[in-house]
């Protein structure tokens, strides 16, 4: 089993309502599991975001609360609802919430990993699921919800940052429209889980550091900007993902050479982003 289910990291003085967290950075692979899989150690890592968790981690020096997952995502995904389970995977289930994601094996016990390949050779009992939900899946957005909580508590609101990494490959299809290549994809659900003039500062951080940005396509956030973004409520969730070619070797799973100039530039992403979290202005604008 993995050893913890989170690992939450505070400011010394929380001073925005900006909580950043990472579902999909996790890395302790349990032997359990990894004796149980029909993929190599390596192979099972390729839906993981991995290294996120070391781009974000200094959010906390810039007053931010950071939440990141200590499964991986290939034993339980954060970033599903936990009745999106998945009858092709899971011993006796015939019904189950019916969506694309479940549908191509990607439930939040996932059946497969990157490019489809199967992670098992046969079903799980649902005790095993139940089990890696309860144990997992609910202690990481109990805390989730508490920080958001505090943040609200605080500062009349809160701004969930939602960390995550895409494939360089995930961009080709806009690269043969013509249009520049995306650095990075943010994800409102269209408008639904943040007000607009967040987002815009969002995408301005991200830009003023030489960033292509755009929004929503092909990733408009999942579960979690669903489930946490209510604006009316003054919770925002707004979802990042960052071309992991710009740091890290892809096939090699490592970072690469630009992997500390990478770092460093998102630190002042990162500080930009945190301020918004403590600008009044937006807040009466809301």
């Amino acid at each position: 089993m993995p050893k913890v289910a989170y690992h939450l990291t505070l400011p010394e003085t929380r001073d925005t309502a900006v909580v950043f967290a990472s579902p999909h950075s996790g890395c302790d692979y349990p032997w359990s599991f990894l004796r149980g899989t029909v993929l190599d150690e390596h192979s099972v890592r390729t839906s993981e975001d991995a290294f996120v968790d070391k781009l974000f981690e200094v959010a906390p020096q810039f007053g931010a609360p950071f939440l990141r997952a200590g499964a991986p995502r290939a034993y339980v995904d954060l970033n599903r609802s936990a009745d999106e389970l998945d009858p092709a995977l899971i011993e006796g289930l015939r019904q189950s919430v019916q969506n694309p994601r479940v549908a191509t094996g990607l439930g939040v016990v996932p059946r497969v990993v990157a490019n489809g390949r199967a992670i098992y050779r046969g079903k799980l009992k649902m005790a095993e699921v139940e089990r890696r939900i309860d144990t997992y899946w609910r202690p990481y957005h109990t805390a989730l919800q508490r920080q958001l909580d505090e943040a609200h508590r605080v500062f009349g609101r809160a701004i969930l940052v939602d960390c995550h990494s895409m494939p360089h490959e995930a961009m080709d299809v806009v690269a043969r429209m013509g249009a520049r290549r995306p650095d990075v994809v943010l994800g409102d659900r269209f408008g639904a889980s943040a007000d607009n003039a967040i987002v815009d500062r969002i995408e301005a951080a991200f830009i003023d550091a030489g960033l292509v940005v755009t929004r929503n396509t092909p990733f408009a956030g999942a579960y979690i900007t669903q489930h946490y973004g209510r604006p009316s409520r003054h919770q925002h969730a707004v979802q990042i993902e960052i071309d992991r070619s710009l740091y890290m070797n892809e096939q090699l799973i490592r970072p690469n050479g630009n992997f500390q100039a990478f770092r460093r530039l998102l630190e002042g992403v990162i500080s930009e982003i945190a301020e918004i979290g403590r600008d009044r202005r937006s807040l009466a604008a809301e």
